[in-house]
């Protein structure tokens, strides 16, 4: 029963934000650097809690993966939007995004063990393919600037590949 609930705990606070992400009206570029930035720091502190909790080496793994990868995202978003003069905006769909990490870090810090692993690598696996439906619907359909659209394309595939890796350690742990 508890990890029934702890995965429905998961889902709502990374559907949250998908919702938040899909329901939002058009971005504008501003807008949409600050999505970036909020949707990789999410991942990025998420990657950082479960670095330390967890005992699994394949956990431990991913979560410095996408430690390493988003903070590298947001490095280069932070030096496009500088080159290009733009400050990340905040709007509906970042504040969504950050007050969802910021629940989904309380829940787990409410687990240890396997219950931990399980609930982070399920909301893995949700966060990665909302961040995948909101590049798709909203973040590039929306971008007006070349560049960053041109940056978005070329996350998307670091973006899907952590996606299946998250999956293969979900089907792993089953």
């Amino acid at each position: 029963m508890n990890t029934i609930m702890n995965a429905l705990v998961a889902s709502i606070l990374t559907l949250g934000a998908a919702v938040a992400i899909a329901q939002s009206a058009a971005p504008n570029d501003a807008q949409i650097a600050g999505i970036v930035v909020a949707a990789n720091t999410v991942d990025i502190n998420a990657g950082m809690v479960a670095k330390s909790k967890s005992h699994d080496k394949e956990v431990k793994e991913f979560a410095q993966r996408m430690i390493t990868d988003h903070t590298g995202v947001n490095k280069q978003a932070t030096a496009l939007v500088t080159k290009l003069h733009v400050t990340p905006e905040e709007s509906a769909t970042s504040k969504s995004l950050k007050d969802g990490g910021v629940a989904n870090l309380k829940h787990l810090g409410t687990l240890s063990g396997k219950a931990f692993d399980k609930a982070y690598v399920d909301n893995e696996v949700t966060y990665h393919q909302a961040v995948l439906d909101a590049i798709d619907k909203t973040l590039l359909p929306s971008a007006q600037n070349a560049e960053l659209k041109d940056l978005i394309t070329k996350v998307r595939p670091a973006i899907d590949a952590h996606l299946q890796h998250a999956k293969e350690i979900q089907a792993y742990m089953k």
